[in-house]
């Protein structure tokens, strides 16, 4: 298949798959660099077109940040790298740099993650999350633009709201919420920084939320299944004479209010940007496929790590202990060798279903994002109202821009008007 965009010309399949034996760490491709800082300025200022310039290289090259990484794109390497959480494991890896993620789910690794996903899945399914529909369309309706609107402020407000009443209920008053989440739409560095006053203040409202909870948000479900005990299974009902609110159940909490906000107001961002173009999929019915294209296209989540706590293999390659290993949906997602016209957005090439280890807009396997189901259901929720009426892109900026998260450059402006 040929390719188009800057990832044409990559190498499909063969290159150092097809070796024989598993080639050490010296022996991997890499991308031009400099020669005492190695990759770090262009990781610096371009890390999505350095990892553009590394794939072309063969599909697992190196890289020389502040310590050896390397990266790979294909499928092999995605599922050893997300399934097999004893060697590769979250401790240590680029989540733990900020203090929106580097706490929580998110940091937990095996042996403590399968038990402490299983006490948190069931609070985050679809199944237990189908009864918000309708108050997420309620706020979708009262929020749904008229005239002139920046879709990226737009997506940023109506996230937010939708965030608060899934969780909390509306309970988070919306300048703390504000206060905590504003620097996720800026560049880096301002989300690695440390915010522990403001940190504090949202971690006693979550608290106060999970003490007296409101009926059908995710924190009534988690406070009626009382704290979870150390094996991920219910401790019981909360007492008065218990502590209000299990600590890592706040933290927990906490971090998916972070990691749910950025990479779910972004991909909004940009769906309401192609709605607009591609009228075809202004169907209420048609949009879950239209939803899988721009999350493939634009995957919000554009590089994820691990560090090898041993010697393991990934995707054929010797993987020495130490290592920091990167996989990215971006690349993935953008491999010709995976997808036909990738840089087009196409959704009817999902009609068929989400291929697997190739499609990683919320990772996959055991690792896979605990609010996948939330954040669909908050998309479709936004989008909705939109099928109906005008919809028009005025002008702007839809480019990638690569920090914490992927995120249009913006502005995107545009126009909406309601039917008749």
């Amino acid at each position: 298949m040929t390719g188009t965009g800057p990832l044409r010309g990559l190498p499909q399949r063969a290159g150092l798959l097809g070796r024989a034996g598993p080639p050490g760490l010296a022996g991997l491709p890499e991308p031009p660099g400099l020669p005492v800082l190695g990759h770090l300025w262009p990781w610096t200022v371009s890390p999505v077109r350095l990892l553009e310039d590394g794939a072309r290289t063969g599909p697992v090259f190196r890289l020389r940040l502040w310590r050896p990484a390397l990266v790979g794109y294909q499928p092999e390497w995605n599922r050893d790298i997300l399934s097999d959480l004893a060697t590769f494991r979250s401790h240590g890896s680029l989540s733990g740099l900020t203090p929106y993620l580097a706490a929580g789910i998110v940091q937990t690794d095996a042996p403590r993650h399968r038990p402490r996903r299983r006490g948190l899945t069931p609070h985050f399914s679809a199944h237990a999350l189908a009864g918000l529909e309708d108050k997420l369309a309620a706020i979708a309706e009262a929020r749904r633009p008229r005239g002139d609107f920046e879709a990226l402020s737009w997506a940023a407000a109506l996230v937010q709201d939708m965030l608060n009443a899934a969780l909390f209920g509306g309970a988070l008053p919306a300048g703390l919420l504000s206060s905590y989440l504003r620097p996720l739409h800026r560049g880096l560095p301002a989300p690695m920084l440390p915010r522990p006053r403001v940190f504090c203040r949202v971690e006693s409202a979550i608290a106060a939320a999970l003490a007296d909870p409101a009926p059908g948000s995710i924190a009534a479900s988690l406070a009626a299944a009382g704290d979870p005990s150390a094996d991920g299974h219910p401790a019981g009902p909360r007492t008065a004479d218990r502590h209000p609110a299990d600590p890592q159940t706040v933290e927990d909490l906490r971090v998916a209010l972070a990691a749910g906000y950025d990479t779910t107001s972004h991909t909004l961002a940009w769906a309401v940007w192609h709605l607009a173009a591609h009228p075809r999929w202004r169907d209420p019915q048609a949009l879950p496929l239209f939803l899988d294209e721009i999350l493939r296209r634009y995957p919000a989540g554009w590089l994820g790590s691990r560090v090898a706590a041993r010697d393991g293999t990934a995707g054929g390659v010797h993987v020495p202990a130490g290592t920091l290993v990167l996989y990215s949906p971006y690349l993935t997602h953008h491999d010709p060798g995976q997808w036909d016209d990738p840089y087009l957005i196409r959704p009817e090439r999902f009609a068929s279903g989400r291929p697997a280890w190739s499609y990683l807009p919320f990772a996959a396997g055991p690792r896979t994002c605990l609010g996948t189901h939330l954040a669909r259901l908050i998309l479709r929720a936004a989008l909705t109202p939109l099928c109906a009426g005008d919809l028009a892109q005025e002008g702007g900026d839809p480019g990638v821009a690569a920090g914490l998260t992927l995120r249009p450059r913006g502005p995107l402006r545009m126009r909406a008007r309601l039917p008749g």
